[in-house]
């Protein structure tokens, strides 16, 4: 029988494991360490009293345990995931967690959903870009509006609209006032690197058309850094148009960017959700929500 204090967050834990078959990969989809997974993993373990994986030199194998505790765990998930909708569902008129990312303005929609639903409980949280994927599956929102890329293949995303992109540099830069610029034209100056490896290849452009790497330019983990850089002329940056980089500076400008992909904001919720308030905000989000 299963022990009745068993963690779902670790049963989630042993499932991303068990799908990527290595710690490591694991690790990186979950945005934790390791080392701590590893722990998790083994308090898992100790809790049922078997052991799930065998560590081999090239990944994780499930035990005849974990080969049978998968399909167990997986229903136990969704069924937790059902219970916690028919609870928010029955409780009255309902609350809806909405996540949004870096400056992306979801106000106008927010303000529409209480408008309908003035006895809801309607909240906002601000996300990180790499947060998004864990703050919907440990239900700390219900839904998220964020810019791709960013991790979400465990996630049900619906597109909203889309930005093209601008090259930020230095008012004194060559291209500067220019009516718009292609790839071409700064292909051999660095662009401020992203800590984040899927947001780095979309920002820099790496690799390029071709087949060749980017020039790197120095690594930057937050806005104002990545403003500085770009101001002192170590490196340029591509951004969204309206983002507001440049406006944020003096000594900056921007430029429209052509032939290169735009950037993508869409509606990110857990795979299967659905109903009543969530509904409502993916109705209004698709008609208010613009760049």
């Amino acid at each position: 029988m299963l022990p009745v204090d068993v963690d779902l967050r670790l049963v989630r834990y042993f499932t991303v494991v068990a799908e990527h078959g290595n710690f490591h990969r694991a690790a990186a989809a979950l945005r934790t360490a390791q080392p701590s997974l590893s722990r998790q993993i083994q308090r898992l373990e100790k809790t049922l009293g078997v052991r799930l994986f065998d560590r081999t030199n090239q990944g994780s194998r499930l035990t005849p345990a974990g080969a049978a505790f998968l399909p167990e765990a997986r229903s136990l998930l969704r069924l937790a995931e059902r219970a916690a909708v028919q609870a928010r569902t029955a409780d009255g008129p309902g609350t809806l967690r909405i996540g949004y990312t870096g400056n992306l303005i979801v106000t106008a929609a927010v303000r529409e959903l209480r408008r309908r639903h003035p006895a809801a409980g309607v909240h906002t949280h601000h996300l990180d870009q790499s947060g998004v994927e864990p703050a919907l599956l440990d239900r700390r929102v219900d839904v998220a509006v964020a810019r791709l890329p960013f991790p979400h293949t465990r996630l049900s995303t619906t597109p909203l609209y889309e930005h093209p992109r601008v090259l930020v540099m230095p008012v004194t830069h060559r291209l500067a006032g220019r009516r718009s610029v292609t790839l071409a034209d700064f292909a051999a100056e660095p662009l401020v690197r992203h800590p984040d490896p899927e947001l780095d290849a979309f920002w820099r452009i790496d690799p390029r058309p071709g087949g060749h790497p980017a020039p790197a330019g120095p690594p930057a983990t937050t806005t104002e850094d990545k403003l500085e850089l770009v101001a002192a002329g170590d490196a340029l940056t591509l951004a969204p148009a309206g983002d507001g980089h440049s406006a944020l500076r003096r000594d900056l400008t921007s430029v429209p960017v052509e032939g290169i992909d735009p950037c993508r904001v869409v509606l990110a919720v857990r795979p299967g959700d659905s109903g009543g308030l969530l509904d409502d905000f993916r109705a209004v989000a698709a008609s208010v929500l613009t760049p």
